[in-house]
């Protein structure tokens, strides 16, 4: 018979149980075993928080944890933490040590679930810096950590996606940053021609746990789980090698961070969708489209008071705008109007850090062989490439193509050294030797040189295809 949630007895029988697969497995994970006990997932309904999409509190979920803790949520927790990789936490655990030590301490861990007494270990702060200046906090936990944090998320998400606003794209399934970009775009070519640029300031650093929790109790009902979520969101953080308390915030780099934000920030959406406004947000980053500046202005002052007043999170000021599309980035993004068409382009300042990276990539300096360079670049390329190629702008690409074979142009004449390797190479590349004779004595830097005839015909764009170059334009 299924176990049901919130029975006197269920510690007891899963402890017995434990006792017998002990027995029986020595020590063998409770997820590789061919039979479970745990009670499978009950039905749930599809009411909201609050607002339009029902007032009725949902109904009661039991026995959340045993699903959890079902093999195969498990298993497909382990592969996700794998396959995602990640550097240790706080005890140095990898991520390639994790199956070994479930097989040794899983009946244990699996007891703490589910009589809610899991202890999670304080997260090891790491800076990162923003491609905007300033470096941004996250909070790495523990390996072990991270496989419970999953585990519990997969079983979590069921239960609030579906809750969630359609307006709302960011880490979530079926959904994407291009999902959000082409509504942006959509209220752009409706007429929608100002948005409102909502940014909030220190977000996942700010997210009130009262709050959060009356939020997640709402819809969850395990109070096992409820626990343990909060043992997580008061776990602290290891820095300088201290361990200091949180009171505040959802650290960014645990598996359940995203979900939580999603959460927190759901009571924004149903706002404003009860105010009929046209947004689009994707995570911390929320855009609201109207038909005029004064509109704007009307709906950047209603809706900061209603952040800081009802969500008690801050609004910054000073990057928060209303201002046209085309003047603002939106997922790396902007919206050019071209005879009375809308197309997305990719924003300057994605443009700016792609050039910044492929500048390290391609550093005159650097000592590798010309085809581990292209291969690196490459990697990167068809990454960028992924994501911005969605931009219709195709233009930009094939600048950025150009802009590329002129930097790996540079490297190799550079490379040449001096005037004689450099007349001697282009000869040998089928350059006229007396242009090849006035290129190499040229006075004039590998950059302008870069775009010169003789440059152009003995490293043709033809060359860097053979060595592998990704192109970003299309074909």
């Amino acid at each position: 018979m299924p176990l049901k949630a919130r029975t006197s007895g269920v510690v007891s029988r899963e402890r017995a149980l434990m006792d017998d697969r002990r027995q029986k497995n020595q020590m063998e994970l409770a997820f590789m075993a061919k039979g479970t006990s745990e009670t499978r997932r009950s039905p749930q309904g599809t009411e909201s928080f609050a607002g339009k999409r029902g007032t009725e509190r949902p109904a009661t979920v039991e026995a959340l944890m045993e699903e959890v803790v079902e093999r195969n949520n498990l298993k497909k927790a382990l592969r996700r933490v794998k396959s995602n990789k990640g550097s240790a936490g706080v005890d140095g655990m990898t991520v390639e040590q994790l199956p070994a030590y479930l097989t040794a301490h899983w009946p244990y861990l699996r007891r703490t679930l589910l009589d809610g007494t899991y202890t999670p270990q304080p997260v090891r702060r790491v800076e990162i810096p923003k491609p905007d200046g300033g470096a941004r906090k996250l909070g790495i936990p523990t390996v072990r950590d991270r496989f419970v944090q999953q585990a519990l998320l997969q079983v979590l998400q069921e239960r609030f996606d579906p809750r969630f606003s359609k307006h709302s794209h960011g880490f979530r399934p079926n959904h994407s940053a291009h999902g959000a970009v082409a509504e942006a775009q959509a209220y752009v070519a409706e007429g929608y021609e100002w948005v409102v640029d909502i940014d909030l300031e220190k977000f996942f650093d700010r997210v009130n746990h009262d709050r959060l929790m009356a939020r997640v109790a709402y819809v969850i009902h395990d109070p096992r789980v409820l626990k343990v979520l909060w043992a997580f969101l008061t776990a602290g953080v290891l820095e300088n090698g201290l361990v200091g308390a949180i009171d505040e915030g959802t650290p960014q780099g645990g598996p359940l961070s995203p979900l939580l934000s999603n959460i927190v920030l759901d009571e924004l959406d149903r706002e404003l969708e009860r105010r009929g406004h046209r947004f689009v947000r994707y995570a911390d980053d929320c855009n609201v489209y109207v038909r005029s500046e004064r509109a704007g202005e009307r709906v950047m002052a209603s809706i900061g008071s209603f952040i800081t007043g009802k969500l008690k999170l801050t609004v910054n000021r000073s990057k928060s705008a209303v201002a046209r599309p085309e003047t603002r980035k939106f997922l790396g993004f902007t919206f050019w109007t071209q005879t009375e068409r809308v197309l997305r382009a990719i924003s300057q300042k994605a443009l700016e850090r792609a050039k910044a990276k492929i500048r390290r990539l391609t550093r005159r300096k650097r000592g590798e062989a010309l085809e581990t360079i292209v291969a690196e670049l490459t990697v990167y390329l068809r990454g960028w490439r992924g994501y911005y190629g969605y931009c219709e702008t195709p233009s930009a690409l094939r600048n950025l193509d150009s802009w590329i074979r002129r930097r790996l142009r540079c490297l190799v004449w550079k490379r040449w050294k001096h005037g004689k390797a450099r007349f001697r190479e282009l000869v040998r590349r089928g350059v006229h030797p007396v242009l090849g004779a006035k290129t190499a004595g040229s006075a004039q830097g590998p950059w302008p040189l870069s775009k010169s005839p003789a440059l152009s015909k003995a490293l043709p764009n033809s060359y860097f295809t053979s060595l592998g170059l990704f192109t970003l334009a299309p074909r």
